[in-house]
């Protein structure tokens, strides 16, 4: 089932992408010829005025077809079609529709991340601060963060409980865990061995104080002992303040972004780290079967690169038809296809060429 939800919100993405341009298309008075959910071959179309609508058998996205949006599309159409195609359209129409589509993306992720924000989810709160460190969506203090499963809190401490005391002794974070790793096991310390002696708290639960006690187990990795909790709790949002704090979190991202690409192009220790859309599912399920609120975080992450990316300035990608019309504003004439795609060569081999490198580290993951 986590599959099926992880495939279906990637493909959501793309499609909702694509009803962007649909729903603009429509308003500025273009022909729309077809708009299909999912790719051919066609398992069911039915036509309502000029448009066709079609269910395609390959779930991996979905498209829209606009009349004329190839200049060499019209010389076979008709004069109310040519009056009417993508091409013969004023600039701002064109560019409009073209950015409603990464504009669609950009939505989503400042929706689901101010969501996030505003409901205080633990885990995607924490998942944006770690996008975004200047969130400071976490606030430390001695309240039980998480809880490891199967850690020595699993079934003592909740989330949201408060360490007051450890040991008869009041306590900050710093000296809860000084506390904690002052006990220690009977024997030589192994990993995973229990402390001869219980840690006992005294924490606040639902209004009330509690005295309760476990026996911390000794890490080998942390070199001290633990008792599998994460301490700090989520800073409240507000309407306006998840607002500015989706913003931001966007902005940092987008920055990551293209700081990422052009990384890439030069670090092949960068390259290295490069997904495909085989590793980016990878990680999506990882993310949906991590809880609710990773996932939604992911998936507004991903939401809002799949927009960035659509938007560098190169055919056949979105940005390079927003960078056509605008030439051909500011130089009062048309620009030719094969003068466009000229422009857009180099761009589309270092993308071709990160494609291909994100595949081959996807094949090399998945086959060890």
């Amino acid at each position: 089932m986590s599959w099926v939800l992880t495939i279906l919100g990637i493909v959501a993405l793309i499609v909702l992408h694509e009803f962007g341009h649909f729903t603009v298309a429509k308003a500025v008075g273009m022909r729309v010829e077809r708009f299909s959910l999912f790719f051919p071959p066609t398992l069911f179309k039915v036509r309502r005025g000029e448009t066709e609508y079609a269910i395609g058998a390959i779930p991996a996205g979905g498209y829209v077809k606009i009349t004329g949006m190839n200049p060499e599309e019209l010389e076979d159409l008709d004069p109310e079609a040519t009056r009417r195609a993508y091409y013969n359209q004023p600039p701002w129409k064109r560019i409009a529709v073209i950015v409603a589509g990464p504009g669609v993306n950009i939505a989503i992720a400042f929706v689901l991340f101010w969501a996030v924000l505003f409901s205080g989810n633990i885990t995607g709160s924490a998942s944006l601060n770690s996008l975004d460190p200047s969130l400071n969506a976490l606030v430390t203090n001695t309240s039980v963060l998480a809880v490891e499963h199967g850690a020595a809190a699993s079934g003592v401490l909740r989330q949201g409980d408060r360490i007051l005391a450890i040991d008869g002794h009041p306590v900050m974070v710093s000296s809860a865990r000084a506390r904690i790793a002052a006990h220690a096991c009977a024997g030589t310390q192994t990993d995973g061995c229990r402390a001869a002696t219980p840690v006992r708290l005294t924490i606040r639960r639902d209004g009330r104080t509690l005295s309760l006690s476990l026996y911390p187990r000794y890490s080998k990795e942390a070199k001290r002992m633990l008792v599998g909790v994460g301490f700090g709790s989520i800073k409240h949002y507000g309407v306006l303040a998840a607002a500015g704090g989706s913003i931001g979190a966007m902005w940092h991202a987008t920055t990551g972004t293209l700081t990422g690409f052009f990384k890439a192009l030069t670090s092949s220790k960068t390259r290295s780290e490069v997904s495909s859309i085989v590793g980016i599912t990878q990680t999506a399920h990882e993310t949906v079967v991590a809880g609710p609120g990773i996932a939604i975080v992911f998936l507004g992450y991903i939401s809002l690169v799949l927009a960035v990316i659509n938007l560098f300035p190169f055919l056949p990608l979105d940005g390079g038809h927003v960078a056509w019309s605008l030439g051909e504003k500011l130089r009062r004439k048309r620009i030719s296809l094969a003068a466009m795609y000229r422009f857009s060569s180099v761009g589309i081999l270092l993308l071709l060429f990160l494609v291909i490198n994100g595949v081959s580290n996807d094949i090399g993951r998945l086959t060890g």
